[in-house]
């Protein structure tokens, strides 16, 4: 992503009005001019957005923080596999599988309860 494509709050909008009152106030900008560009920064949504509203002038722009992209070290990449919805279906269908088939050798019922509660269990693991 470049940092035009950076997404604004209205803290920027509300800084970027402010410059273009002030290059209305130097008369770099007709009132009309004024008028549509404050109507852009109102919708705008990126950094780039903006810049484009103030190609044309000279200083004062808008500046923004520099976003660094988060570095992580090759090889740290850390999954939590609790919260991996295939190994959670796997840990169900492996519980129902064994609770079947002990179900022909104990025959009780019964061990059907631990479909539900190896449900209960993958839940509670994958909220952590």
């Amino acid at each position: 992503m470049s940092e035009r494509d950076i997404r604004i709050g209205d803290a920027e909008r509300e800084h970027a009005l402010e410059l273009l009152g002030t290059h209305l106030g130097e008369g770099r900008l007709t009132v009309d001019e004024f008028g549509e560009r404050s109507a852009r920064v109102a919708t705008a949504k990126t950094r780039g957005d903006l810049y484009s509203l103030f190609g044309d002038l000279p200083a004062p722009r808008p500046s923004f923080t520099r976003v660094e992209p988060e570095v992580r070290p090759v090889g740290s990449v850390q999954r939590d596999i609790r919260r991996d919805p295939r190994f959670n279906g796997a840990v169900v269908m492996a519980v129902a599988f064994v609770s079947f088939a002990l179900l022909f050798v104990v025959k009780t019922p019964l061990i059907l309860l631990l479909i539900p509660a190896a449900m209960l269990l993958v839940g509670r693991m994958g909220s952590r």
